[in-house]
């Protein structure tokens, strides 16, 4: 029954990517169609508002810069709300201004689409702080991350001197994508009892004659916006495992799907633009392979339960359901977990602090390799990076030049790329092992011992990877945290996308070389099996000394 569960979401998924994937080409390929119809109109008046009439190409350097000072006028605009939501409208309960440095780390999540929560969403945030920040920047990250995938794809499958227009481009992205699939799943939401107000919390008295509060608020909205933009953050503390958020099993595979279906989707955008189809599901079988190794670890690990447990008596045969909604059970919440870390949206329906040690591997495995389908673009972009990575091993392995889409890859290529795989783990064992240098650090662990070392781990993991989940255990609301995750964030998100776009920026002026018998082929089975053992070594070489520390110390210690 679990596994017909599990099998059903996916094969939903396969049925959501051809056409979803097409879409997203006609909206990005600059080419007219159908859709422009309708939405022309309104992005004219735009175009025409922000002073746009002309939308030049622009080089990488250009569109690269665009995106900064876009960013940095969200990040600006959203930290003065949350500094004066006391004084802003829409705020029934009262809510008092947000703490500086917890501001730095909210707006630094979310503008980076990580949305690593250290508050409490309906406790921390106003009605009007939830929608013209959160939700805003829910929006404008995940259109960031998708035009980044877009440039990237158009600088290693056409030629020129540009990547596009990013404002362009970002417009589009909210006007044809973003904002049309997020009206209609919160409507399909709201219609499955998830509440959309902007009334005050309810304030009723139980049998026992005491006094109990329910938050509500624009509950469906932020959902929508949050599981497509692969966003997470939640409006409840609990987030997806709140039933205000995640009321069913349907509503729990329909918000599955809505994180994980436009990741999947650009694979096949990928290979409209390459105007070869298998390219795209070449990326997408070395995806899946990852994801269902993952997601068979985490649904072992959980079905068998926690070994500790059953050694002092307890019946294994429930599985470990310490941590997890029984209206979800153990298939959905470990379908769940390892959606959203893949994906890296954050968003939970369990607490992943409450995971059976072998069962932590898999969040933690993919938020580190990061490129398991990936958030909104960034994840194609990073699998893209390793595709790039294993053409060169394989030309240095034969003694040819090595070429991805008739492209020469040269060392130009090699030391950006090189810049953005290195990034990521230094952004998390770096500050990892400053943690435990301090008590500045140390003093928020929760758990002594193995699993004390997986909960810091993982914050800055999730933190890297722009995921957002955490291990809830963690006392993180301190000034430490606060900076530190912040600015890590900034990092995982930016120096990528730099050096990516750099990347992109220089394949795209380059002359296409013709493929001859000697062309090594990237559309074919084999290189699945070499893009899966390269991303596959790179993380073992670089995470599993870690991790041995942590989840692996952990789970021998309990045996």
């Amino acid at each position: 029954m679990d596994a017909l569960q599990i099998a059903a979401v996916i094969l939903l998924l396969l049925f959501i990517i051809k056409p979803l994937g097409s879409y997203i080409y006609h909206v990005f390929s600059n080419e007219p169609n159908k859709t422009d119809k309708f939405f022309a109109p309104i992005e004219k008046c735009i175009y025409a508002i922000c002073g746009m009439k002309n939308r030049a190409p622009m080089t990488w350097k250009k569109y690269t810069i665009s995106l900064l000072l876009t960013n940095i006028v969200f990040v600006a605009a959203g930290y003065v709300i949350l500094r004066l939501q006391q004084f802003l409208p829409l705020n029934p309960n009262g809510i008092k201004n947000m703490e500086p440095t917890l501001s730095f780390n909210t707006i630094a999540s979310f503008m980076t689409n990580t949305n690593l929560q250290h508050y409490s969403g309906e406790t921390g945030l106003s009605y009007f702080s939830q929608m013209t920040v959160i939700m805003m920047m829910m929006f404008a990250s995940a259109a960031t991350g998708i035009v980044v995938a877009i440039a990237f794809i158009r600088g290693i499958t056409t030629k020129g001197n540009t990547i596009g227009n990013f404002f362009e481009d970002f417009i589009k992205g909210h006007t044809r994508l973003l904002m049309p699939m997020s009206i209609i799943l919160t409507l399909v939401l709201v219609g499955l009892k998830v509440p959309q107000t902007l009334d005050p919390s309810i304030t009723l008295t139980t049998l026992e004659g005491a006094k109990q509060v329910i938050a509500i608020g624009p509950v469906a909205a932020l959902e929508a916006i949050k599981h497509l933009g692969t966003n997470g953050g939640g409006f409840f503390g609990a987030n997806s495992a709140h039933p205000f958020e995640n009321p069913t099993p349907l509503t729990n595979v329909i918000e599955i799907l809505s994180m994980w279906c436009i990741p999947a989707s650009l694979t096949y955008t990928y290979g409209r633009f390459a105007k070869k189809q298998k390219q795209g599901w070449i990326v997408f079988g070395a995806m899946s392979i990852l994801f269902v190794a993952f997601l068979a670890l985490i649904y072992f690990a959980e079905s068998n339960g926690n070994p500790a447990l059953t050694a002092m008596g307890l019946d294994p045969s429930q599985g470990s359901m310490e941590g997890k909604e029984v209206r979800f059970g153990i298939a959905q919440s470990a379908l769940f977990s390892t959606v959203t870390t893949a994906a890296t949206t954050g968003t939970v329906n369990n607490m992943h602090d409450t995971l059976t040690p072998l069962g932590q591997i898999t969040p933690l495995s993919l938020m580190m390799l990061n490129t398991v389908f990936g958030g909104d673009g960034v994840g194609l972009v990073n699998m893209l990076m390793y595709a790039i990575i294993g053409v060169f091993i394989c030309g240095l392995m034969v003694g040819r030049t090595p070429e991805f889409l008739g492209r020469k890859i040269e060392p130009k290529e090699m030391k950006l790329i090189a810049v953005a795989l290195l990034a990521h783990p230094l952004l998390i064992l770096g500050p990892t092992a400053l943690a435990f240098l301090t008590e500045l650090g140390k003093g928020a662990i929760s758990n002594p011992g193995f699993h004390g070392i997986s909960q810091v781990l993982y914050e800055f993991t999730s933190s890297a990877a722009n995921n957002g989940s955490g291990f809830e255990g963690l006392g993180d609301n301190t000034l430490f945290w606060n900076i530190s995750t912040g600015l890590v964030m900034l990092l995982g998100r930016y120096v990528s996308i730099i050096s990516l776009l750099a990347v992109a920026g220089s394949l795209v002026r380059k002359q296409p070389i013709p493929e001859t018998i000697g062309t090594f082929r990237t559309d074919h089975l084999l290189f699945v099996g070499i893009l899966v053992g390269v991303v596959l070594i790179v993380g073992a070489l670089t995470f599993l000394p870690v991790m041995a520390l942590g989840p692996i110390a952990e789970y021998l210690s309990i045996r």
